[in-house]
């Protein structure tokens, strides 16, 4: 890991484009709130449609096959397409599929509204990621208060449902409110000016913009077109970091299911609670630590914690405390990783938010669904200890890509 280097100052943009800001924060409260909506559902879902633990990890497999869709899709029509038109489909692909789930009458029709929500939770995860690192430069300190937001709203979704479900509000209350949220942010999205995916390669209508105060953008030479060694590396890391995140988000409810409901979805806000705490804390101070080293021990920390909520799972508030000093140390771990990634490629942030976020939902696509397999053959705690090793992989690739990439590209210390 190279010597730490001095902080550069996040820019800080003008009234209009403080207006866009916040609507990024909207989209990835959005985001969080959506990404943890079925989760935490998740047992009155299998209860109404007569499902297993492996029906459910064939769910979250086609969502996150659609998902994945969704983001490697901003990467490839975002020379071609608005960027206001793409983001504002996100948000109306989440209204629309969150209808037809609470709708769903039947399991099929469940599958097919829950593969549309993830198809625009994808463009709203890889869009908003490639804005942020367009309008800041890829500073850590911003990506991580728009993640941030993804946390807020994957805290305050399990609490939301925790209470709905206990207070005996039918479950399709949820996705139908989350719904009617998600329909104004699409709005405001298709309305804004914002600025262009890249000046060499924007479409028409965005021509020319580029946020106030943001760095200059070099023209990518031919040999920075293709993906260096780096960046693959840091995409495997990032892909068993989100393995990892979403596999303990995704079944945490459900490995809990001897506590009462109310119990088990606090157990997953405070996760994400700490989650949102943690990137909120480092959004002033990455900036001023090495990212790398910053993001490595923090996956070490998270996978050490995860292994010792399983051996104190007897005791159960001891457990939940565990599982929520993971959430802190996963914190600023994708953010940081997108961070390193976008001071690689400079200038090409739809390229890096692309491959990235794409990476990490391949981890999300293959682990959360293989746990209900691993369910019913082993029981689930042998999918959360893969879960903390994941975590610890993660960790030991994003240095091992610093490594690499030391003398090639200029990554942050």
């Amino acid at each position: 890991m190279s010597l730490p280097a001095q902080p550069l100052p996040t820019p800080a943009p003008e009234p209009a484009a403080r207006g866009v800001v916040l609507v990024g924060f909207a989209s990835f409260l959005l985001l969080g709130w959506g990404a943890l909506l079925v989760p935490s559902l998740i047992r009155d879902v299998q209860a109404t449609f007569g499902q297993s633990d492996a029906g459910m990890g064939l769910a979250y497999l086609f969502n996150g096959l659609l998902y994945v869709t969704g983001t490697l899709a901003v990467g490839l029509v975002s020379s071609r397409v608005p960027r206001r038109l793409l983001l504002g489909a996100g948000p109306g692909l989440v209204c629309t599929g969150l209808l037809v789930v609470a709708a769903a009458p039947a399991w099929p029709v469940f599958i097919l509204g829950f593969v549309v929500t993830g198809l625009g939770l994808g463009v709203i995860d890889a869009g908003t990621n490639a804005l942020f690192i367009d309008l800041y430069s890829g500073r850590a300190a911003m990506l991580n208060r728009l993640h941030l937001f993804f946390a807020v709203g994957a805290l305050l979704a399990p609490l939301a449902v925790g209470l709905m479900v206990s207070s005996g509000i039918p479950w399709q209350a949820a996705p139908l409110m989350t719904a009617a949220a998600a329909a104004p942010i699409a709005l405001v999205f298709v309305t804004r000016r914002l600025p262009a995916s890249h000046p060499s390669s924007a479409a028409p209508s965005d021509a020319g913009q580029r946020a106030p105060g943001a760095a200059p953008i070099p023209a990518p030479s031919r040999a920075r077109r293709v993906v260096p060694v780096p960046l693959i590396l840091l995409s495997l890391a990032i892909a068993f970091y989100v393995a990892a995140e979403l596999g303990i988000s995704s079944w945490l409810v459900r490995y809990l299911e001897d506590a009462p409901i109310a119990v088990a979805t606090l157990a997953l806000s405070l996760f994400w609670a700490a989650i949102g705490l943690s990137r909120l804390v480092s959004s002033f101070i990455a900036d001023r630590m090495g990212a790398v080293l910053f993001a490595t021990t923090w996956s070490f920390i998270c996978g050490a914690a995860i292994l010792a909520a399983l051996v104190a799972a007897p005791i159960l508030p001891l457990a939940i405390a565990l599982f929520t000093v993971a959430g802190f140390a996963a914190g600023p771990v994708f953010p940081s990783i997108m961070a390193i990634g976008g001071s690689l490629h400079p200038g090409r942030a739809s390229m890096v938010s692309s491959v990235l976020t794409s990476a990490g939902i391949a981890g999300s696509i293959v682990y959360p669904p293989l746990m209900g397999v691993v369910s019913e053959a082993a029981g689930l705690w042998v999918g959360i200890a893969g879960a903390g090793l994941f975590a610890v992989i993660a960790g030991v690739l994003i240095y091992v890509a610093s490594r690499v990439g030391r003398g090639r590209e200029a990554v942050p210390a």
